[in-house]
């Protein structure tokens, strides 16, 4: 069967580099970028874009059947930070494009769906340790509540409507190719940035703020990886906790300075805190490791060295 991929939200953190990757694995006139803005030089001429609003049902529609599209990656969203600042645009962006291919699966018009929710499901009562794959969520933030919605709606449209729907709950993800999104998680790149520009860092968190995190070419094989699993693999349709390293800004410290022994760091938290403390500080991830084949390659120390040396 013919496969043609859509990633909306292609210019963001995430959409860069699986876009990248993607056209790599496929011919690139078979993945189709696209943005509510036109992407970099080099997204543009590396194969096909087209700019798209994810909240405008038609023109989604449109492109879905102009390029035969048969699987979306819907990457767009607005990240925890700054759906604070802005509730109902949060809210909007991030259910009504969910909505749209969805409703596009439902009728038929697309095969495959990947939609990323986040560990901002979980809120201050779940259990902070391990964090279980089915457990109690009571998410204290926009982006929190409305990924966790999010997921009801994907298992939803699964069990009433057969929709092919997978998704993973990404932690903090780390990358050098693109900057920080407005994700609380951000001060774990933004502190590499600053190192190799400044040698010190100012740190929005404080420094025993445990938390999850990833380096993205494990989230780009995760998503890929759930993608191309057989259909009766994928077991959970709301979505699957996904982990590979936890560490608090001390640990990142300690591993810069392994490289950059005079490495300065200070610490102003701010209302990221607040976000920051109702995570959990590690998620247990068996039920995607069993069920598709799920695992993580990049630790701490190999993370840095590769931060560093390609921003420097």
């Amino acid at each position: 069967m013919k496969k043609r991929i859509l990633i909306i939200g292609a210019c963001g953190q995430i959409g860069t580099e699986l876009t990248a990757t993607l056209r790599k694995q496929y011919a690139s006139h078979k993945v189709i970028a696209s943005d509510i803005r036109e992407g970099d030089t080099e997204m543009m001429e590396a194969g096909p874009f087209e700019v798209l609003d994810a909240m405008d049902y038609n023109a989604v529609q449109d492109v879905v059947i102009k390029h035969e599209i048969t699987d979306v990656y819907l990457m767009a969203a607005m990240l925890s930070a700054t759906a604070e600042k802005f509730p109902m645009r949060g809210w909007n962006l991030n259910m009504n494009s969910l909505f749209n291919v969805l409703n596009l699966a439902k009728e038929g018009k697309i095969d495959k769906i990947f939609w990323p929710s986040s560990i901002a499901v979980f809120g201050p009562t779940t259990p902070q340790t391990e964090t279980p794959q089915h457990t109690i969520m009571e998410p204290s933030t926009v982006y929190g509540i409305s990924k966790q919605t999010g997921e009801r709606w994907c298992e939803y449209y699964f069990n009433k409507y057969g929709v092919d729907v997978r998704s993973i709950r990404y932690p903090g993800l780390i990358s050098y190719k693109t900057l920080p999104g407005g994700g609380t998680t951000d001060y774990a790149v933004d502190i590499y940035h600053k190192a190799v520009k400044h040698n010190k860092y100012i740190c929005f968190l404080n420094a025993e703020t445990t938390l999850p995190m990833m380096f993205m070419d494990d989230a780009i094989r995760a998503t890929i990886g759930i993608m191309e699993a057989p259909s009766e693999k994928v077991k959970i349709r709301n979505s699957y906790n996904l982990a590979a390293m936890s560490f608090n800004p001390e640990d990142i410290t300690a591993s810069i300075r392994k490289q950059q022994k005079d490495f300065q760091i200070s610490y102003e938290p701010d209302f990221r805190q607040a976000i920051a403390d109702s995570w959990p500080q590690s998620i247990d991830d068996t039920k995607a490791r069993e069920d598709w084949g799920w695992k993580h390659e990049i630790e701490l120390d190999e993370m840095t060295k590769i931060m560093l040396e390609n921003l420097g």
